[in-house]
């Protein structure tokens, strides 16, 4: 047996992570290898965290695309090695948890969404699609991440299972009727892997606005109606202002554009700080 009550002491997410605590149990004494539901990033880097210092378990992790923002946990005992499921095996990356190459997908069963609707004179968030599929019954833990295609609605992951409740249904997204098509995950239009990049900039304050502005080529204005708006997530926790002060290590997450980290932050004699950021 694990042990839960130092694994789950102090944790933001008990539930959740009593619930990956469960998994990870199943997979030492089955020996076969378990899939988490989607997670999001907070309950994902919590269970990481966790986790991974247990000598038994081997962690991997895999959303659907590289920099999925929703991704699923694999939980299986360590001496099963490279895992082989379907093709695939487990990847690694320099930190955090292993991503699994773009194989995965098969094996994870996924389904891809069309939502399709005409989003020109109300605008909807990717948020607003994920709550009308919510309310039509799915399971959050079923749902992949989902993206914008423009004024024309969204696409977005599923899992395989749960996708033919779904097929020709029709939703309400805000006020524009949408219609529900199911898609092979090769047929969709997957979001662009992001390669890590790091840049310097100075700025006259580590406000969060002022650096996330920086760091996702908006203007600062709109970044501050972003982060009001609750689109904005510091350390994976939502944060609604924009006068935040940052440190090195923060972490700032936009649905749909990644993540910014701020690596340093020096004063310099003319008291502007010389930020590095980097942007995954």
């Amino acid at each position: 047996m694990l042990p839960r009550q130092t694994l789950l002491e102090g944790s933001h997410h008990p539930l959740e992570l009593e619930g990956l605590v469960d998994l990870a149990e199943q997979a030492l004494r089955t020996w076969e290898p378990v899939w988490s539901p989607f997670l999001d990033g907070a309950i994902r880097d919590e269970a990481t965290e966790r986790l991974q210092g247990l000598s038994e378990l081997q962690l991997g992790s895999w959303g659907g695309y590289p920099n999925a923002e929703r991704q699923r946990l694999l939980l299986q005992r360590r001496e099963l090695g490279s895992l082989e499921l379907g093709g695939l095996e487990l990847g690694s990356r320099e930190q955090g948890t292993p991503e699994l190459g773009s194989r995965e997908l098969g094996s994870l069963e996924l389904g891809g969404l069309e939502l399709a609707g005409n989003f020109l004179f109300d605008p909807a968030e990717a948020t607003d699609f994920q709550q009308a599929l919510i309310a039509f019954g799915l399971s959050p833990g079923s749902l992949g991440d989902l993206w914008l295609r423009g004024d024309r609605g969204a696409q977005g992951l599923i899992l395989a299972s749960e996708a033919p409740r779904l097929d020709g249904a029709a939703l309400l997204v805000r006020s524009v009727a949408v219609q529900v098509e199911l898609r092979p995950v090769e047929a969709l239009q997957l979001p662009v892997a992001r390669q890590p990049r790091r840049f310097n900039s100075v700025e006259a304050s580590l406000r969060l606005d002022a650096v996330a502005s920086v760091g996702f080529g908006v203007s600062r204005s709109r970044m501050a109606q972003l982060i009001k708006a609750g689109q904005v997530r510091l350390n994976w926790l939502p944060v609604t202002s924009p006068s935040r002060e940052l440190v090195c290590g923060d972490r700032i997450q936009l649905q749909g554009k990644g993540e910014v980290r701020l690596e340093t932050a020096t004063l310099t004699k003319r008291e502007r700080w010389r930020v590095e950021l980097e942007r995954c």
